[in-house]
């Protein structure tokens, strides 16, 4: 992807526009949210699809093949519930 610049003013309410060109580039539309994070000085204005693509991508090395997280997640909330009962029933 190739870099956009642009200038923009802060209104007197303190929004900004995003112009179309950076707005087309990061697929948002009316009414989506974005997350805006301050680090040294610098405003970064990300999507929440963009995001979520990268929360896919730090995770992809941990996922195993043919096996769904959300899966094995219910399985272990399933088996720490069992031992639960089990602690409480003696």
């Amino acid at each position: 992807m190739e870099p956009i610049s642009s200038t923009t003013k802060i209104n007197e309410n303190g929004r900004i526009l995003i112009p179309s060109a950076i707005r087309e580039q990061m697929a948002l539309k009316a009414g989506d949210s974005v997350v805006l994070t301050l680090e040294d000085g610098v405003l970064r204005v990300e999507s929440y699809l963009a995001i979520i693509r990268k929360i896919q991508e730090d995770f992809k090395p941990f996922r195993k093949p043919g096996v769904s997280m959300v899966d094995e997640f219910i399985a272990e909330k399933r088996e720490e519930a069992r031992r639960e009962m089990e602690d409480y029933l003696g």
